[in-house]
């Protein structure tokens, strides 16, 4: 019986083992946001996609001061 043990207790120190070496292995060495900073540059559908979102939000930003001046 208490050879079982020691041969679960091994087994699970090394699985325990392999891992945090996984886990330390997958850990990315910088945050994701600045992996993925620059992925868009000189991007023509980007530029558009963020000057369209631009002028939306200052039509919402007009159409608030507008209605606020009534």
């Amino acid at each position: 019986m208490a050879e079982q043990l020691e041969e679960r207790v091994a087994y699970l120190e090394a699985e325990v083992a392999r891992l945090k070496d996984k886990v330390e292995s997958d850990s990315p060495p910088q945050p994701w946001w600045e992996r993925i900073a620059g992925t868009f540059a000189d991007n023509a559908a980007y530029d558009e996609a963020m000057q369209l979102g631009r002028e939306y939000r200052d039509s919402l930003r007009r159409n608030s001061t507008e209605s606020s001046e009534d």
